[in-house]
């Protein structure tokens, strides 16, 4: 018989019915969509899935999801911004600390407290309170580097403040996102709550409200501004269609249905949508709301919500602020072409390659550009 749990999650209230024999891990992935929660050896042994609880780092994958009832967790989500995980991250780039990635968010949620808890570092300690984190790539030395260079310089915490900072961070990067959601800015805006990723952007059309609000009705045009993205069949509600998306090698096609609806007075409306893909198993499920606000010299804004959730072995692609950086971008060039559509300049997307995509967004993190 399932339980009733309510925790929270980086610092996001969380509310759910689970099995007694589900362990947090799976919880946190399968539920919640937090796949930087990395499953290894499920026996508690690799560290792959550490996660802070109450302020410690625990095993998630050896810990029943129930025991967490009124618990406060943090994934490696919730340290986006924190001041010594970034500098951790910088350090693990910088030193080469990482290969293939699978052990690097227990690494760092470990190297985090350790730093928290004994300031600066020497290369023995770092050993000792690494040796249950296990590495299969790159034999330590990188690793116990960046965690060296990292803690350079830095006094211990007591207890309390470590637990303090740990909760304070998730916290202020749900504050962060909240203030700034309702705000329309030319930058899509990130939040990640209970593993829905979701993304705000305004768009400027040269088009009145009226001209705008008709095209927006012809759902094909609509889709076509999205790289990927088909629509087969459209009945003024119902929706049949495909999202193609390469991942380097891996040819991702998620065929689906979903729903439009309209808002006449408003000038509002909201798409619905979930598809699978078969090679994968993978399943993706979304919707967008836009709504048209005029602006005072004759154009047109359209401001639009995006959420998203993918689930399954391609879900290891949308964590992280890396890809949603990635998912902005992919927000952004959707704006931008319906934008040239409705002025009269439609053109039709490239095909979506997220590997092209991450490496422009990594050369755009480093403040490097493409050569051309």
């Amino acid at each position: 018989m399932n339980k009733a749990i309510a925790l929270t999650v980086n610092s996001n209230p969380v509310t759910a019915q689970v099995a007694p024999r589900l362990h947090l891990a799976d919880f946190l992935r399968g539920e919640l969509g937090l796949t930087g929660t990395h499953i290894g050896c499920e026996q508690g042994v690799c560290g792959a899935c550490t996660v802070i609880v109450d302020g410690k780092p625990m095993r998630s994958c050896i810990m029943p999801a129930v025991a967490c009832d009124g618990a406060s967790i943090v994934t490696i989500e919730g340290l986006d911004r924190d001041e010594v995980a970034s500098k951790l991250r910088e350090e693990f780039s910088a030193h080469h600390g990482l290969q293939c990635g699978f052990c690097t968010p227990g690494m760092l949620i470990t190297s985090r407290d350790l730093i928290l808890r004994k300031g600066e570092c020497e290369e023995a300690k770092i050993r000792e309170e690494l040796s249950g984190n296990l590495c299969r790539c790159t034999g330590y030395m990188g690793i116990v580097a960046a965690v060296k260079a990292a803690s350079a310089g830095r006094a211990p915490q007591a207890a309390a403040a470590v637990a303090a900072t740990t909760q304070g961070t998730s916290a202020a990067v749900t504050a962060a996102t909240t203030a700034a959601a309702p705000k329309a800015t030319a930058a899509p805006i990130v939040a990640a709550t209970d593993g829905w990723t979701e993304l705000t952007d305004r768009v400027v059309v040269a088009a009145d409200a009226g001209t705008t609000w008709q095209f927006l009705h012809d759902i094909p045009r609509v889709a076509r501004c999205l790289p990927g993205a088909e629509v087969t069949s459209f009945d003024g509600r119902n929706i049949t269609g495909r999202m193609v998306v390469k991942f380097g090698p891996i040819k991702a096609s998620f065929g689906g249905e979903g729903t439009v609806t309209f808002d006449e007075a408003a000038r509002s409306g909201v798409l619905r949508g979930a598809g699978r893909d078969s090679g994968s198993g993978s399943q993706a499920s979304g919707e967008v709301i836009y709504t048209l606000v005029p602006e005072a010299d004759g154009r047109c804004a359209i401001d639009i919500r995006m959420r998203y959730r993918i689930v399954g072995m391609l879900a290891q692609f949308s964590r992280g602020a890396l890809v949603r950086d990635l998912v902005g971008r992919l927000t952004a060039a959707f704006a931008q072409n319906l934008a040239a559509a409705i002025g009269g300049s439609e053109r039709k997307p490239a095909e979506l390659g997220v590997m092209g995509l991450l490496w422009a967004s990594l050369l755009a993190r480093l403040g490097l550009s493409r050569k051309r």
